[in-house]
C-alpha cells in the first residue's frame, strides 16, 4: 500500500548543514530548494543575490516547506561563507573545477557543521567563493551533458552527506 504524507513514518532529524545559495534566482528552483532542504533535514537555507523570488512562483514548487525551513536571504555570498568559516564550519562547494573531487570518493566530516556552496543556475559558484572552500565537490557524469539542474545537483549531495554522517 502507498503511503500519503499523512501515513508516512519518517522520524525528523535535522543535520548540521547550512546550504549556501549563490545567485540562485530561478523561482521554481528556489521553490524546490527548500523542499529539498526540509526533506534532507538541513539546518539552515541561505539565499545569497539581489533578485531572490520568494512569490506566488516559488511557493507553487515549494509546497509550504519555506514555512518550515530557517533561511534567510542577503546580499553578499562571500561575507556569508566568511562568517560561516570563522564559526568553525566545513565549507563545501558544489562545482566541476579541473580539481574538483567526485563526490563518491569523499568522506564528510561527522563532527562538523557542513556549509554546502552552490551557485548560479549559468555561471556556477565563483571564483571567490571556490578560493576559500575547504572542499570542491563535483558529481561524476557519464553523458554527454557536463552539467545538470542544481536541485538535482545539490539533492543528490545532500543525500550523500546525510547518508554519511547521520
Amino acid at each position: 500500500m502507498q503511503l500519503d504524507h499523512y501515513s508516512t513514518n519518517f522520524t525528523p532529524k535535522s543535520f548540521p548543514v547550512t546550504l549556501v545559495c549563490e545567485q540562485v534566482t530561478n523561482a521554481p528552483n528556489v521553490g524546490s530548494l527548500f523542499r529539498t532542504a526540509d526533506a534532507f533535514g538541513v539546518e539552515q537555507l541561505i539565499f545569497c543575490g539581489e533578485q531572490i523570488p520568494l512569490g506566488r512562483k516559488m511557493t507553487k514548487t515549494s509546497r509550504a516547506t519555506e514555512k518550515a525551513v530557517n533561511f534567510q536571504v542577503t546580499t553578499d555570498a562571500l561575507t556569508v561563507v566568511s562568517e560561516l568559516k570563522t564559526k568553525g564550519y566545513f565549507i563545501i562547494a558544489l562545482e566541476i573545477t579541473s580539481n574538483s573531487t567526485a563526490l563518491t570518493n569523499y568522506t564528510f566530516p561527522k563532527h562538523t557543521p557542513i556549509a554546502l556552496i552552490i551557485g548560479d543556475e549559468n555561471f556556477g559558484v565563483s571564483e571567490s567563493l571556490l578560493n576559500i572552500s575547504d572542499a570542491v565537490l563535483h558529481i561524476d557524469m557519464y553523458g554527454q551533458n557536463s552539467s545538470m539542474n542544481v536541485v538535482q545537483a545539490t539533492s543528490i549531495t545532500l543525500y550523500e552527506i546525510t547518508k554519511q554522517i547521520k
